[in-house]
C-alpha cells in the first residue's frame, strides 16, 4: 500500500474516532449539574427569561438535535460562543494554540536531548553506575508530579537566583528575548518530568536490541562499539520510542492544566482549567476536541516517521 492510501486510511480511522470523541464529549458535558441559561442570566432571572435564552442557543430541543447540530457546525467551524467571555470558541482556542504548541515543542525538545542520550548510556552501561544514575532520575522524574517540578524550578532558579521571570507570557512580535525567558522555566519543568519517560522507554528498547544476534554479529566483525550503537541499535531500537516521544507531546499541549496555571502561562490547558471553573461548555468542548484531535495528529506523526526509521515496514502492504 503507498504512502498516499495509508495516509487516506488514517485520516478516514481519525474521522471516525474524532466523531465518538465528540460524542463522548457531548454526553459528559451535558450531564453537568445546573442550567446554562440560568447561569448566564444570574439566579433572579424570571422562567419566562430563562425559556427564551434557551430556545435562543437551541437548548430547547431533544439531546440528539442538539448534538448533530453541534457536530455540523464543527464541520463548518464553528464551535459555538464562550459562555464567559462571548466570544466565538475558535477565535480563543486559536489565539492560545500557538503558545501551548510553542511550551509543548520546547519541553520535548528539551526531553529528547535528555533522554535519548541517557537511555543508550544506561543500555550500553548496564548494571553499572552510569545505568544506576539514569534509572535513579526517571524514578525521580516519575515519582515527582509535574506541577512540583515547576514549583522547585520557580523557588530556584526565579527566587534564589533570580535568573528567570516566575511566570507569565511575551509574545514574539513584541520581545523575542523575552518569550524566551518566560518559557525557559516552564518548558524545563515539563521537559523534565517528560524525560523520565522517554529515557526508560529508550534503555528498555536499547536493552532489548543489544541482544539480538545482528548485534553479535557486528561485534565478531569488529565494528566499534560507536558504529553498533548509533547506526544498528539506535536505529532499531528507535521505533517505540517515537510512540512515547510523540504521546508525552500530546500530554504536554493539553494534559498539564496545573503547569500552566502555576506559571501563568496561557495555553490551552489554562482555558480549558477556566472553561471548567466557569462552567463554560462550549468553550470546555471546543477544548477537548481540539486537545484529542492533536492527540490523533501526534500518532499520525509518529507512524510516518516508522517508515523513516525503518524502511522495511510497509504501510498495510505484506512484508
Amino acid at each position: 500500500m503507498s504512502m498516499s492510501n495509508y495516509l487516506l486510511r488514517r485520516l478516514g480511522f481519525m474521522v471516525l474516532t474524532l466523531l465518538f470523541v465528540t460524542l463522548i464529549t457531548f454526553i459528559v458535558t451535558t450531564i453537568l449539574p445546573g442550567d446554562v441559561a440560568l447561569l448566564i442570566l444570574g439566579p433572579n432571572a424570571t422562567d419566562k427569561s430563562i425559556q427564551a435564552l434557551q430556545a435562543q442557543m437551541g437548548l430547547d430541543k431533544p439531546l440528539y438535535v442538539q448534538y448533530i447540530d453541534w457536530v455540523f457546525g464543527l464541520v463548518q467551524g464553528d464551535m459555538g460562543t464562550s459562555l464567559r467571555f462571548g466570544d466565538p470558541v475558535v477565535t480563543l482556542i486559536m489565539e492560545k494554540l500557538p503558545k501551548s504548541l510553542l511550551l509543548a515543542g520546547a519541553a520535548t525538545l528539551i526531553a529528547v536531548f535528555l533522554a535519548l542520550p541517557l537511555g543508550v548510556i544506561a543500555a550500553v552501561k548496564q548494571n553499572e553506575m552510569p545505568d544506576l544514575f539514569a534509572s535513579m532520575f526517571g524514578f525521580i522524574g516519575v515519582s515527582i508530579p509535574i506541577f512540583l517540578w515547576g514549583l522547585v524550578f520557580i523557588l530556584v532558579f526565579a527566587v534564589w537566583l533570580n535568573i528567570f521571570p516566575t511566570g507569565g507570557y511575551v509574545p514574539p512580535s513584541e520581545d523575542p528575548v523575552g518569550t524566551l525567558t518566560h518559557l525557559v522555566l516552564p518548558a524545563s519543568a515539563m521537559g523534565f518530568a517528560l524525560t523520565a519517560y522517554i529515557m526508560r522507554m529508550t534503555r528498555s528498547s536499547m536493552l532489548e536490541v543489544m541482544s539480538e544476534e545482528y548485534i553479535k554479529l557486528a561485534r565478531s566483525k569488529g565494528m566499534t562499539q560507536r558504529v553498533i550503537v548509533l547506526k544498528h541499535a539506535l536505529r532499531n531500537a528507535i521505533i517505540p520510542v517515537i510512540t512515547v516521544i510523540a504521546f508525552q507531546f500530546s500530554y504536554a499541549f493539553g494534559g498539564v492544566v496545573v503547569l500552566e496555571q502555576v506559571f501563568f502561562w496561557p495555553g490551552i490547558g489554562r482555558l480549558t482549567l477556566t472553561a471548567i471553573q466557569s462552567r463554560d461548555i462550549p468553550l470546555l468542548q471546543g477544548c477537548i476536541v481540539v486537545v484529542a484531535l492533536m492527540y490523533m495528529l501526534s500518532n499520525l506523526a509518529a507512524d510516518i516517521l516508522y517508515g523513516y526509521f525503518d524502511p522495511r515496514i510497509r504501510y498495510g502492504g505484506d512484508e
